[in-house]
């Protein structure tokens, strides 16, 4: 009885440190530090890899470095809770009252669809291009991967109907295409359409693809890494579902 009693111990003991090492890596995974660096693994020694195993990895704020070619004027939201600032490039088009929204995804910026800003412009579309909480010029260290910043696609959405704009798209990849979504099952913009590239089906899913990515057992990892990345964000993570939200969506 003394080996089972043992091997429980060792399991318990096992599954204690898993979770408390998925702990640190959800709340890492959706905070950004202004002050971090990038670090490449292979310079680093084993200690260095073992407290970022154990402990996870500061990701550093991204930072708005390219700016776009077209004249733009700088535009400010605010969010209604967090009060954080929302920076945005409002590309003004006199040729048309037609406007297309840019929402970037994780880690990145704004300055990330310069392209597309431009592309639209030349359609003869005004474009708004954002940077989403704790991304780029945007406030906040906190990011929720499109779950909160939902809020952030509505104030845009409002901002260009105060503008007067008419026949809004909205247009996001990756997290950005997500928190559409989002935006749109919680709040039922009355869109023209809608441009969703990449989304992720749930945010267990999307952790699955990194596990797997990383070379690591999606099962139970993902599963606890949701778990707590909902925990510390105050929401049920296993019912952000960007895949069931969709089935919802009657625009185009």
């Amino acid at each position: 009885m003394k080996w089972i009693k043992r091997s429980a111990y060792i399991i318990l003991t096992f599954f204690i440190v898993l979770n408390v090492m998925a702990i640190f890596h959800a709340w890492q995974f959706t905070h950004f530090y202004p002050d971090a660096k990038r670090i490449d693994l292979k310079t680093l020694g084993l200690g260095q890899k073992l407290n970022i195993l154990f402990f996870g990895y500061e990701f550093p704020k991204s930072v708005v470095k390219d700016l776009p070619s077209l004249p733009y004027d700088k535009v400010t939201m605010v969010t209604k809770n967090s009060e954080l600032k929302i920076s945005g490039w409002l590309f003004r088009n006199d040729s048309t009252p037609h406007a297309v929204i840019l929402f970037h995804g994780h880690g990145n910026t704004k300055a990330a669809l310069n392209g597309q800003a431009e592309f639209f412009y030349k359609l003869g579309y005004s474009v708004l291009s954002i940077d989403f909480r704790a991304h780029g010029e945007s406030d906040g260290t906190t990011c929720t991967g499109g779950y909160g910043e939902s809020e952030e696609v509505k104030l845009a959405f409002d901002l260009m109907k105060l503008e007067g704009y008419e026949n809004i798209t909205l247009y996001g990849v990756s997290m950005g295409a997500a928190a559409i979504i989002k935006a749109q099952h919680d709040y039922q913009l009355p869109v023209h359409k809608l441009i969703l590239d990449m989304s992720f089906g749930s945010v267990l899913e999307a952790l699955q693809g990194r596990m797997k990515i990383l070379g690591l057992p999606p099962t139970p990892l993902a599963q606890m890494l949701t778990f707590w990345a909902g925990v510390e964000h105050g929401y049920w993570a296993f019912n952000f579902s960007p895949c069931d939200y969709a089935a919802t969506i009657t625009c185009p």
